[in-house]
């Protein structure tokens, strides 16, 4: 670098008015500087220009700071990372900084002074590193050429001890989650369809018989076909190829109803004891998910009291702005030491022995936590247990399903809706319950029948299922919108990939198989509803 260029600096930061604050204090202290707003984005520019110092900011939208940080720090360990955060504050959140590799850590807002003074001091360690670095290599340089030929040759033979048995750990890993992938992709369909026509059957047998018996035994029936339901959510999250569905899910209620497979999971030998906030209220989460996550903690803690131990599940609503509600998991096993617990949620890391532990299960904890807008942290102590502690957005409002139900089952005004799914019965279910809610409806069993139905119905919606033979839904509908440009469509399916679905129908409204009656009815009245607004 000649005298005249001046040093860049890569700043990373999500919110504009922090970015732009910290440019143009380095900018009128004689820096040059490139943003980034993401994670992602400011990977890609260290790879483009291999800045020599990043101004990093720990909260992203969506890699963490630290992440960030260890991944720079790992693939240009030359780049200096200066970790900044007006919010991650503490000396534990420093330390974390620290130990993912950041050369120093400023605690925003900073005095522009201040800040160039901290880049100028690691600039200088730098300089001072690449002197010494030059002058070692001076010095060893007859050392070097003697010895070259052997420690290559060596090297290379080595990283032949190491990257061959990698490249198969990874493969190995790869092919099994892309099995796995593919069979609960093919069960999930299958299973959904059957599901689909079993729990709107028996909802609507359950709604409308009067006679006490026949309502305990549909009842009975209805929630072993939702055990079956969450038994798919749960495959599909291994697999990782389902979007997560968040509600307003009641916590207490859902450790409550865990209760019966928690003991089990867990045995005779592990007591779980429950201590529930009464007032905690209702928080925003995929309810089949987080009842998963539950799951694999308890689980993990099981393994961690081999002699057995007291499992405590714990809810509280003890944030001060009232915003988040904590969900606590906590055994009284054999504890974790502190560098177990920094690679705890990395994917595929364990300390069980070969063939029992996947590695994935506190991986898929914190994936999901984060997709649902929460948190999760490990407290832990050789030989004094563990704590998962998981942080959860407080939902604003309590959804009543019952009043959902019934509002949306008496939406029907005559409007003409074309069903079209190759499974029979799932069919024959949404054509007798539209039919019943006063929508006149016609079927077809797949692709092509519906076509030619379509220029004699002309319908004001079409019921879709992505997955048939043939021709799948996405071209149906492309076809179909040739002849009424704008005719509303509303998705079903029991199709497992959500990013497929999403590539194939864009925005168009989308009901994953199983559904309930009610909720076939809200999507439809909502699809036309939308459709009726969209046109001139």
């Amino acid at each position: 670098m000649s005298g005249n260029e001046k040093i860049v600096i890569l700043n990373v930061d999500d919110l504009e008015a922090q970015r732009y604050v910290k440019t143009r204090d380095l900018q009128a202290a004689g820096f040059a500087v490139i943003e980034a707003q993401t994670g992602a984005e400011a990977l890609r520019l260290v790879e483009q220009h291999k800045p020599p110092l990043v101004l990093l900011d720990v909260q992203l939208p969506d890699i963490s700071g630290f992440e960030v940080c260890a991944f720079i720090k790992q693939k240009w360990p030359q780049v200096m990372v200066l970790q900044t955060s007006a919010t991650f504050t503490t000396t534990d959140d420093r330390v974390l900084g620290l130990n993912a590799g950041a050369d120093s850590y400023l605690v925003q807002p900073a005095e522009p002074l201040e800040l160039a003074a901290a880049i100028n001091a690691l600039l200088r360690v730098r300089r001072t590193e690449d002197a010494l670095r030059s002058l070692n290599a001076t010095l060893d340089k007859q050392v070097q050429e003697r010895t070259e030929e052997l420690e290559q040759a060596n090297r290379k033979l080595r990283q032949e001890v190491a990257q061959r048995q990698k490249a198969e750990s990874e493969l190995m890993q790869a092919q099994k989650m892309e099995a796995v992938g593919q069979l609960t992709g093919g069960l999930a369909h299958d299973f959904n369809n059957l599901l689909t026509a079993v729990v709107g059957n028996l909802d609507l047998i359950r709604a409308r018989t009067t006679e006490p018996r026949i309502t305990r035994l549909a009842e009975n029936a209805f929630k072993a076909a939702e055990r079956g339901s969450k038994l798919t959510a749960q495959l599909l999250a291994f697999s990782r190829t389902q979007k997560l569905a968040t509600e307003s899910v009641d916590l207490n209620r859902l450790i409550l109803d865990a209760s019966e497979l928690l003991n089990q999971s867990l045995g005779a030998n592990i007591a779980i004891k429950t201590v529930l906030d009464a007032s905690a209220p209702f928080v925003v989460a995929d309810h089949n998910q987080l009842e998963v996550s539950l799951l694999n903690l308890a689980i993990n803690a099981r393994d961690a009291m081999p002699e057995g131990g007291t499992l405590t599940i714990t809810t509280a609503c003890n944030d001060p702005d009232d915003h988040r509600v904590m969900l606590s998991v906590t055994d009284t096993g054999t504890g974790m030491p502190p560098d177990v617990i920094a690679r705890a949620f990395d994917p595929f890391f364990t300390t069980k022995p070969p063939g029992k532990g996947t590695g994935l299960g506190l991986s898929q904890v914190y994936g999901l936590l984060r997709q649902m807008g929460g948190d999760v942290d490990i407290r832990s102590e050789v030989g004094k247990g563990t704590s998962v502690q998981m942080s959860l957005r407080r939902a604003s409002i309590a959804a009543d399903p019952a009043i959902e139900a019934q509002g949306a089952a008496e939406s029907g005004h005559a409007e003409r809706i074309l069903v079209v799914d190759d499974d029979h019965d799932v069919r024959a279910l949404m054509t007798s319950f539209l039919s019943e809610i006063g929508y006149v409806v016609h079927e077809a069993d797949h692709g092509n029948a519906a076509l030619a139905m379509q220029t004699t119905v002309n319908p004001q919606l079409m019921i879709i299922d992505f997955s048939m033979p043939g021709t799948n839904g996405a071209e149906v509908v492309k076809a179909a919108r040739i002849v009424q440009p704008l005719l509303p469509v509303l998705f079903v399916s029991g199709y497992a990939d959500s990013a497929a679905l999403e590539a194939a129908m864009g925005s168009a409204p989308f009901l994953r198989k199983p559904f309930r009656p009610a909720e076939l009815a809200s999507a439809v009245r909502t699809a036309l509803d939308a459709g009726s607004s969209s046109k001139p």
